[in-house]
């Protein structure tokens, strides 16, 4: 996975009933887009991020 910073972030349930998880990146801390990722979720939370299989990027518009 390669982000940059303004890309959301979808972290899909991973089980039925389980709300999905919207974030923008803010830092990428790996080299070339690679994670860690630092993320603002739009609950406000902040968190430092190796996404899963459960994740899904949307790449910014630039």
């Amino acid at each position: 996975m390669q982000a940059t910073v303004g890309d959301r972030l979808v972290i899909h349930g991973k089980a039925v009933g389980n709300a999905e998880r919207h974030g923008e990146v803010l830092e990428v801390r790996g080299a070339d887009g690679s994670p860690p990722y630092l993320v603002r979720f739009d609950d406000g939370h902040e968190a430092l991020l190796y996404p899963g299989s459960d994740c899904e990027l949307e790449h910014a518009p630039h």
